[in-house]
């Protein structure tokens, strides 16, 4: 980051205090990202957002009174330029979807470490979607049962020519790789499936976004079942 930028400024919003100020001390050790407030329930959260309008908030879901995702609208309206990224315990595909239908930028789970979630903020800030690994493929899969009812599906010669067309500018392995992605697996997942080095996966990984003109993994996922390829 540059020295002269200033920090991306964030908001922690969720009702269980202790794991709150923990978070807001294991973030403010991160460097380029600054907590300007903290809140416990909706209420706090709409004032404090109305007078100091971050960068990001970092929205718990399941609070007493009201959902983080109810609140979203709300907390859209008052600070169209801040970015909402759920964060939440729930691994529920209904609640990811969601929170993505309701505007969040990203949805992440609170098992992630510490730096994970710092990359993640700023990822979001870069302009990404972002969401933990291990709900990808139940992002997948709420994408699928949205779009099972679609009339008049390409019949099978038809979507086998688009997907050659599509996945012409790939090598065999981005191929493979692809794949998998398209079912969620983590690059780990993919190192032992293909049986290459986790590094390999990662370079195959950053091809793919770049031939595809794609900017995250979930993006891929997404593109490839609309091709019938997950």
């Amino acid at each position: 980051m540059n020295p002269t930028q200033a920090p991306v400024s964030l908001m922690v919003v969720d009702d269980h205090r202790l794991f709150r100020r923990g978070l807001v001390a294991l973030l403010s050790l991160e460097p380029g990202l600054a907590v300007v407030a903290e809140a416990g329930d909706g209420g706090e959260a709409l004032r404090s957002l109305r007078e100091l309008q971050p960068d990001v908030v970092l929205l718990d879901n399941h609070m007493p009174g009201v959902n983080g995702v109810d609140l979203l609208p709300g907390l859209l309206e008052l600070a169209p330029r801040t970015l909402f990224l759920m964060l939440t315990v729930s691994e529920d595909e209904e609640d990811l979807a969601a929170a993505l239908r309701a505007g969040a930028a990203g949805y992440l789970l609170k098992t992630m470490d510490g730096p994970d979630l710092a990359t993640a903020i700023r990822r979001a800030v870069a302009g990404e979607s972002v969401v933990s690994p291990e709900m990808t493929h139940k992002l997948v899969r709420a994408f699928r049962a949205s779009t099972s009812a679609r009339p008049e599906p390409v019949s099978a010669p038809v979507a086998a020519s688009m997907q050659g067309e599509d996945l012409a500018g790939l090598s065999p392995r981005e191929q493979q790789t692809l794949r998998e992605l398209a079912r969620g697996a983590s690059n780990k997942e993919i190192a032992r499936a293909l049986g290459i080095a986790e590094t390999t996966v990662k370079i195959h990984v950053q091809h793919i976004l770049r031939k595809l003109e794609l900017s995250s993994r979930v993006q891929v996922a997404v593109w490839a079942t609309e091709r019938g390829l997950a």
